[in-house]
């Protein structure tokens, strides 16, 4: 270790770990090597010495080990679904009554005629909850189910509001909350990325990788994106013909020279991030091969999640990859449907809905029941929405908006007592009225449930101290649990 001057003082941790390790890349790639450890620092939130995604300690008790983000991009229609609205059959045809004020929507039509749904809806479960009749498969875990029919959100658009739900804010360049449950938590499983990004198909979502970035936070909090078909990860596997020991050389090699490289650029976070990925797909080579392999289920379980039919086949197969992740310590699964907002149903929303609640229904069904069966649902938290509702007015005759100022999420398992329903939106579906949770306040109860304090889950960016809700979140903690 190079010794310092006596006037000269080390001025944060990370100039601390490039003079007395060259970064904490090669702290960790020579631990991976088998080679003693340089220096030794605590990860940024606490945890094993030189390892910043090592698991730790929470800062309270808390059920939730993963949490299983089912993404319905583009906003799937509460009022069709979860949320009936008996008022909006009657006033079918009718401008919105002027006692609802004024209403902004993102396409201006805020006057349109009210559209009423075309569903047939009935209570489910031995709690009654009101399902519609494009959920048959969902309505038999019924009483797993808390249903929140109060979320709001800022984002009019998809660009704000794809943002807004995955990071906080309606302005890309924050850290997911992925990324702040890694920052916070770390992992459970070495081998394997903490957090995994699963789309059902190669379009792009909305906002692209920003969705799952790291923001301000050094890049290797970021989700890790699985392929939605053929081989899962790829390039993992090591080519034909070269060994474990040239394997391991190279990668002493390749740390050598990114060290030279990262000790006068300490805050080019992608090196240390790019090291890590070097580090974790040789060790993912043991693993991970494994984890994605969906040949070693059962036939009855592969059915159980709608792999045997076309409609449901693929996102049945990333429900059920999900499930195999946090079975293997995975902290963090987000899964897309609909990819480059295909649930935006501005028109035709009877065959826009029809189509991809078909494709997800019976998958996300089956992910609870499976989770349940292997004892893992009271440790997994799932979670199902979009990034904002639709509008009870029309749009193109049979279409629905936008609706960000009241939408139905809803939450299963990490303990939270199913059949419930939390929040309502007035008599036309428009506004939440009562309970209203704000994504900044879902964000903070998903991380209570996980035994984190949104409030001391900081981050120091430029000297000002960062939360995932921006300060302005509350943990929703009236929700019954088991």
């Amino acid at each position: 270790m190079t010794p310092l001057p006596h006037h000269e003082v080390l001025s944060n941790r990370r100039d601390f770990l490039r003079r007395g390790g060259a970064g904490f890349g090669a702290l960790a790639l020579s631990y991976l090597l088998g080679e003693n450890p340089l220096a030794a620092a605590l990860g940024d939130a606490g945890g094993e010495a030189g390892n910043p995604m090592s698991a730790k300690l929470a800062h309270q008790a808390g059920k939730v080990k993963s949490v299983i983000f089912l993404f319905m991009e583009g906003g799937p229609s509460h009022l069709d679904s979860f949320d009936p609205k008996p008022l909006l059959r009657k006033l079918e045809g009718q401008s919105l009554p002027e006692s609802f004020g004024q209403v902004i929507t993102a396409m201006g039509e805020s006057r349109a005629p009210l559209l009423a749904d075309k569903r047939v809806w009935k209570q489910h479960g031995e709690s009654g909850l009101w399902m519609s009749d494009w959920l048959p498969h969902t309505a038999k875990v019924a009483d797993e189910l808390c249903v929140i029919r109060s979320c709001v959100s800022d984002g009019i658009n998809h660009a704000g509001g794809v943002c807004q739900m995955n990071t906080g804010s309606i302005f890309g360049g924050r850290p997911s909350l992925g990324a702040w449950v890694n920052y916070g938590l770390g992992t459970q499983n070495q081998n394997l990325p903490a957090f995994v990004v699963l789309k059902d198909s190669d379009s792009q979502v909305v906002n692209g990788v920003r969705n799952w970035g790291s923001g301000f936070m050094p890049a290797l909090y970021q989700g890790v994106q699985f392929e939605p078909d053929g081989t899962p990860i790829a390039n993992l596997m090591t080519p034909k013909g070269v060994s474990d020991l040239r394997q391991r050389s190279k990668l002493s090699y390749l740390s050598k020279l990114n060290s030279q490289y990262g000790q006068p650029r300490t805050d080019n976070t992608q090196l240390d991030a790019r090291i890590k990925a070097y580090e974790l797909a040789f060790r993912m080579q043991a693993e991970a091969p494994e984890a994605v392999d969906l040949t070693k289920e059962s036939e009855a379980t592969k059915k159980l999640y709608g792999l045997d039919q076309s409609e449901t086949s693929t996102f049945g197969r990333n429900c059920l990859l999900a499930r195999r992740l946090v079975e293997r310590g995975v902290r963090f699964v987000q899964l897309y449907s609909g990819s480059g907002s295909r649930w935006d149903a501005h028109d035709k929303i009877e065959e826009n809905h029809s189509k991809y609640f078909g494709q997800t229904d019976k998958p996300i069904a089956g992910l609870i029941l499976d989770l349940k069966s292997r004892g893992l649902l009271d440790e997994t938290l799932v979670v199902w929405g979009g990034e904002f509702g639709r509008t009870p007015m029309s749009e193109k005759g049979d279409g629905r908006d936008h609706n960000p100022t009241g939408f139905t999420m809803w939450m299963a398992g990490g303990g939270i007592k199913g059949g419930q329903v939390i929040g309502s939106t007035d008599e036309l579906g428009l506004r939440a009225v009562d309970q209203k949770m704000h994504v900044h306040d879902l964000h903070a109860t998903i991380l209570h449930l996980m035994g984190v304090d949104h409030t001391k889950l900081v981050y120091k960016y430029k000297g000002r101290p960062e939360r995932i809700d921006q300060n302005e979140g509350h943990a929703f903690t009236k929700m019954q649990m088991t």
